[in-house]
């Protein structure tokens, strides 16, 4: 925004003897002479006329609005009560949701640094001090003198900032300190999001424990009726090994359920502030049910998400220190004033004659710095555009992510329904060829191979109840924890 310089003219007309009405005329045609900072817009995005991935004829995308908040419980959509108490936990025992807060506080303080900038500074000073010297008289004669001095004042000063330098640091500051509190509920929200991601993978741990005990336990009989079969001379000894090794495998397997579920529960404790060894959850090896996705989300979700405000609040910050670094090039105006007492006797320092005092305004300006105030102008402007370019890539990355995982959503809803009719179409088949086993008219190996289909079909089915968690737990997070635009 090019300044108009224009109004310095006025000054030049001014008689040398008008500096006593300096502070009513000047003032006021310097503050005329316009804003250094440029107008803040949000940038501008070519965005999609609808969700890709939605029902058509939805709404049109839109983007954030820093006013919003995360509401405060989205995860109870689960209807977990234990997932409910982990979050409850998080919130106060998370660590980085800790330093965000830090950071909040932080960025709070430096806005209050920078308001009181702009304000006048008030001080007292007191001196008291005695010193000797000596003189040569023109006769050589040394005299020496001893004399006291005590000073006792007080001193005011105040910038007046007819550029917008001062105003400007605020209004960097206080879009930062906003910023600093999007970060804050961007972290809370991340971290709800990934407590209840943890907790859904444990339960599938269990589920899949749970069903490789019960499935150890089957093969356990099988491999029982192939050795009563194997004494009774109508199985070989190569189907007793066979269903041993299917045993022994599916131990491994167990194995590593076990193990994944304990690293799962060590994660939870780290999310929620504790040690591990003071932590441990239940075993229960239930999925929560996942909440229906509604057929038509409202565009306006995706304004709540924090990241997003917090890029438009740093695209802000950066625009104001742009009018920063231009004020660089003018003068910066002082009013000073002192008043107090100076004397050298202690008894009557207070008394009238002894006063004094000063009032005036005084002005300071760099006239040759080797071009430093164009690269700090360049570098705000740089920073700028990196602001703008990281706001907009923010905004592309929640829209690929809400896209991504309505798509996921939909389509592991219809998956696992499909799994449902594979496991128990597998189970039907088990069922026929154990029976033809024990009539002798199969081999052992068409059992290991039914058995085999079924566990990998049940297995299947948790990890598919487990990504569809998951898939609706991160649509959760990508449109701010809620569904509708004024609430869960």
């Amino acid at each position: 925004m090019p300044f108009d310089y224009s109004c310095f003219d006025s000054f030049s007309r001014l008689s040398t003897k008008a500096w006593k009405p300096f502070l009513l005329v000047n003032v006021a045609l310097l503050a005329a002479c316009g804003s250094l900072q440029p107008p803040h817009e949000r940038p501008a995005l070519d965005m999609p006329a609808a969700y890709k991935e939605g029902v058509p004829g939805s709404a049109v995308w839109q983007t954030a609005q820093p006013q919003d908040s995360v509401p405060g419980a989205w995860w109870t959509l689960f209807a977990d009560p234990a997932l409910d108490a982990l979050q409850e936990h998080a919130a106060s025992g998370n660590q980085n949701v800790a330093l965000a807060v830090a950071r909040l506080r932080a960025a709070r303080a430096a806005l209050g640094s920078a308001s009181a900038a702009g304000l006048p500074t008030l001080g007292a000073n007191a001196s008291s001090s005695r010193a000797r010297s000596s003189s040569t008289a023109a006769d050589g004669n040394t005299t020496a003198r001893t004399t006291s001095s005590h000073a006792l004042g007080l001193s005011a000063s105040w910038e007046l900032d007819l550029w917008g330098r001062l105003s400007g640091s605020v209004d960097a500051a206080r879009a930062s300190a906003q910023a600093s509190a999007d970060d804050l509920a961007a972290m809370r929200l991340s971290v709800q999001a990934t407590v209840a991601q943890t907790y859904f993978a444990l339960r599938a741990a269990e589920a899949q424990q749970q069903l490789l005990d019960d499935t150890l336990a089957a093969y356990e009989r099988s491999w029982e009726l192939t050795r009563n079969r194997q004494r009774a001379g109508v199985a070989s000894l190569a189907d007793v090994a066979q269903a041993e090794a299917q045993y022994k495998s599916t131990q491994v397997q167990l194995l590593e359920a076990q193990t994944n579920r304990a690293q799962l529960e060590h994660a939870l404790a780290a999310l929620t502030g504790q040690a591990p060894a003071a932590f441990s959850l239940g075993a229960t090896a239930a999925l929560p049910q996942p909440p229906a996705v509604p057929a038509q989300l409202p565009s306006r979700l995706l304004e709540r998400r924090p990241d997003i405000a917090a890029a438009e609040r740093r695209v802000a910050a950066a625009n104001a220190q742009i009018g920063v670094a231009r004020a660089a090039f003018f003068p910066a105006i002082t009013l000073s004033a002192t008043a107090g007492f100076r004397g050298s006797q202690l008894g009557d320092l207070l008394s009238a004659p002894h006063r004094f005092w000063s009032l005036g305004p005084a002005l300071a300006a760099s006239l040759f710095d080797g071009g430093a105030r164009s690269a700090a102008v360049e570098s705000a402007r740089a920073t700028h555009d990196q602001a703008v370019a990281s706001y907009r890539q923010t905004v592309l990355t929640a829209l690929q992510e809400v896209e991504d995982n309505l798509a996921a959503a939909a389509a592991l809803e219809r998956e696992q329904q499909l799994q449902l009719e594979a496991v128990a179409a597998a189970q039907r088949a088990l069922d026929v060829v154990t029976n033809q086993y024990r009539a002798g008219t199969v081999g052992y190996l068409n059992v290991l191979s039914a058995q085999a289909t079924v566990l990998s079909a049940r297995r299947g089915l948790i990890d598919v109840r487990n990504r569809r968690l998951g898939a609706v737990n991160a649509l959760l997070k990508n449109l701010a924890g809620r569904w509708a635009a004024d609430g869960l």
